[in-house]
């Protein structure tokens, strides 16, 4: 496997977009909870898309690129690297509000096959603690400025 694809987790289509990379850390919360009792049921998948649809959080992506999108990172988040994946994509987000969806639809995937299992649980106290942890993008461009030490 080459290093690219532990780099970056998922092309996003445009970079600069920021319904793509709020899907992506949607999708990302429903995948890791739908893998992590080793059976992605269709139902799961079917629910990160409607839960991300029903609340309008990434009207200009296409249903068939979601589908996609949860598709290749349920198939990374097999991968022995699966905590840089999830880190990688909730990253470009964290100073987005959307901690209270990630926490609400991870719970209802974990629900959505009608059987919560132990590791569903443990995938949704993972996510919870990452949202409460993870490093706040930094922002750049014109108008920000530096912390740095005047010398």
């Amino acid at each position: 496997m080459s290093d690219a694809k532990f780099s970056n987790p998922i092309e996003i289509t445009e970079p600069s977009s920021l319904n793509e990379q709020a899907a992506a850390a949607l999708i990302i919360a429903g995948a890791l909870v739908a893998v992590a009792d080793r059976s992605v049921s269709p139902v799961e998948r079917d629910e990160v898309i409607r839960f991300i649809r029903d609340r309008g959080l990434a009207p200009h992506v296409a249903d068939e690129r979601l589908f996609s999108m949860f598709d290749e990172l349920a198939e990374r988040l097999e991968e022995p690297d699966f905590a840089n994946v999830v880190i990688d994509t909730l990253r470009p987000v964290s100073n987005m509000p959307l901690s209270s969806h990630l926490m609400e639809l991870s719970e209802r995937v974990a629900a959505a096959d009608e059987d919560v299992h132990p590791h569903e649980v443990q995938a949704i106290k993972l996510l919870r603690l990452l949202t409460l942890v993870l490093p706040r993008a930094k922002q750049v461009g014109p108008g920000v400025t530096s912390t740095a030490p005047k010398e």
